[in-house]
């Protein structure tokens, strides 16, 4: 049988769902460090799959690098993937806030989501994010702060030391960073305290990825190219969605943090969303009025835009390719 890029699972409701392939990269720190120390990888790492469990979404391979990370997951949805995202960036601001006391650290950083719509997308994706450490000159095989060892060996794993499932509150809140319910997962910690890949990240759809073939997945590794995914799963999203599109994206938020419509909203629920939106998401303050039902110059004041020139005179007139 060939490999399925979409799987059906059964939700914990009884129910079953298409899950998809996604990309998720967090990106932007030019000037400081996501990791600064080993404490600082480990922490981010248990993020990732901590957000993606929140969110319902389903890790495949990840990688954390000193200022950057990539992640591909299994989700139901573009929102879906993109939730557990902003809870990725979300989680890490607040470690980075407590620990060095730096707010707004990744303020400016984004969150991209892309999903891959084809077997070969699937492929070079997954190939790229542990290729992302051989190119600072380190052994795959060897980096601590990535799943790629936990592929091709069948799910086992002689690391594994403590089930996080049975940790005590305290112990949860040293070695996971969190108060999340932990209760019902496989993963196992190592004697260091760090994740065991084996059992958190979903090796099965990776080496049928690659039709079970390591040899396979190794070729790729070596063959994808860094700059061509680059530009394909970062670079090429950071253009603005038509309305239609993005107005799915606000509709979204403002049900999930207000149960309403955005023509719903009182003033001083806007207050409180649509800056977030602003940073978080790609738009323009003409669209944001647009999607939000408000005048220009309100959200210009919520999110302390000046009036800019011609291009944002063309999106105010209805030009959605910004």
């Amino acid at each position: 049988m060939g490999f399925e890029r979409v799987v059906t699972r059964t939700l914990p409701n009884g129910l079953s769902a298409r899950f998809f392939p996604f990309h998720i990269s967090l990106e932007g720190l030019e000037s400081n460090l996501l990791c600064r120390d080993d404490e600082d990888y480990d922490v981010v790492e248990k993020y990732i799959f901590i957000s993606a469990l929140e969110c319902g979404v389903d890790v495949i391979i990840h990688v954390v690098m000193s200022n950057h990370a990539h992640v591909s997951v299994l989700a139901t949805s573009l929102e879906a993937a993109r939730r557990a995202a902003n809870e990725l960036k979300r989680r890490c601001s607040m470690y980075i806030s407590r620990k060095y006391g730096e707010n707004n650290v990744l303020l400016g950083t984004s969150v991209d989501v892309q999903m891959l719509d084809n077997n070969w997308y699937v492929r070079s994706v997954l190939a790229y994010i542990p290729r992302n450490v051989a190119d600072i000159g380190c052994r795959i095989e060897d980096y601590p702060w990535c799943s790629y060892r936990a592929m091709f060996a069948g799910g086992k794993s002689a690391d594994g030391y403590k089930a996080v499932a049975a940790l005590s509150r305290r112990e949860k809140e040293d070695l996971m960073h969190t108060h999340a319910d932990l209760s019902k997962v496989p993963w196992m910690l190592d004697r260091n305290g760090h994740l065991v890949p084996a059992t958190c990240s979903n090796w099965e759809y990776l080496e049928a990825a690659f039709n079970h073939d390591q040899a396979f997945f190794l070729k790729t590794i070596g063959s994808v190219n860094p700059d061509e995914m680059k530009q394909k799963l970062i670079t090429n999203l950071r253009a603005w969605r038509p309305d239609a599109e993005f107005l799915l994206t606000v509709n979204d938020l403002a049900g999930r943090w207000f149960q309403k419509t955005p023509a719903e909203l009182t003033p001083e629920q806007k207050i409180r969303l649509v800056p977030y939106i602003y940073r978080c998401y790609r738009t323009s303050v003409p669209q944001l009025a647009r999607c939000m039902r408000m005048k220009r110059e309100d959200v210009e004041r919520l999110t302390q835009k000046p009036r800019r020139g011609n291009a944002e005179r063309r999106a105010d007139s209805g030009d959605e390719g910004r």
